[in-house]
């Protein structure tokens, strides 16, 4: 069985029909690539899948459960989290603690036992802290713990903000344009994450990205939607040399 299966998914805005029929299966295990032009209808497939929007029609599937039109809390829980493309870490708060919000649906205590600062208190916040830091040190940001997220250089952010998403304990992890704002030297930084990610953690992620050294540097499927709509699905190479591809991009 797929890990995700999307099929018939549309939303309008109005008189616009943002997404159209849109389908993917994307396996366990896979890196799988969502591209398109600016404009396609990308960020408002990943708002769907995640519950910010509800779709008027079709389903999600995550291995084999129906998350269509659940809130988006709830499709967290099932096993689906998200990076964005405007880095959103909680930058008044430590490096620490923006991992240890991610950790929320795994680890509870009463609002009793934290106002009384009760024994199951102090067990809860530890064994969260162990768990922030394991996750902290995996992407080498340990010695950067005590510090406020906004003062990290930006492609730690990056990696902090996958850090976060992680802590939820995912089955498929969403990244929006990761690449956006890097220099070359920090998306090939980048690439490497995201396949250490994968492999580390047997992670199934898809990603939006306009970046195309990195899209084919590391996807191994891709799917290209057009005004809301699937233009070309298929291996990677075969997608970014498809010539209704490569039109969308530059135009005739």
């Amino acid at each position: 069985m797929a890990l995700l299966e999307v099929k018939n998914l549309g939303i309008s805005f109005g008189g616009l029909r943002a997404v159209n029929k849109f389908d993917v299966v994307i396996e366990k295990g896979q890196l799988y690539g969502l591209i398109g032009p600016n404009g396609a209808g990308k960020t408002t497939i990943f708002n769907l899948l995640t519950g910010v929007y509800k779709p008027d029609e079709g389903t999600v599937l995550l291995d084999g459960e129906n998350l269509t039109g659940k809130r988006n809390i709830d499709i967290n829980r099932a096993g689906i989290a998200r990076t964005f493309q405007n880095i959103r870490l909680f930058k008044d708060l430590s490096v620490l603690d923006n991992v240890k919000v991610g950790l929320h649906n795994q680890y509870k205590y009463s609002t009793f036992e934290g106002i009384f600062r009760m024994p199951g208190f102090f067990k809860m916040e530890k064994a969260m802290n162990e768990k922030a830091r394991e996750l902290l040190d995996v992407f080498g940001l340990l010695e950067y713990e005590t510090v406020l997220a906004s003062n990290l250089p930006y492609g730690k952010q990056r990696k902090l903000e996958i850090a976060r998403a992680l802590a939820t304990n995912p089955k498929l992890l969403l990244l929006d344009e990761p690449a956006a704002g890097m220099n070359p030297n920090e998306t090939i930084e980048l690439m490497d994450t995201i396949r250490f990610v994968r492999d580390k953690f047997d992670m199934t992620i898809l990603l939006i990205e306009h970046d195309m050294k990195l899209v084919s540097g590391i996807c191994e499927k891709l799917t290209v939607v057009n005004f809301g709509e699937v233009l070309a699905v298929g291996e990677t190479k075969d997608v970014l040399n498809n010539p209704a591809v490569i039109t969308a991009y530059l135009g005739e």
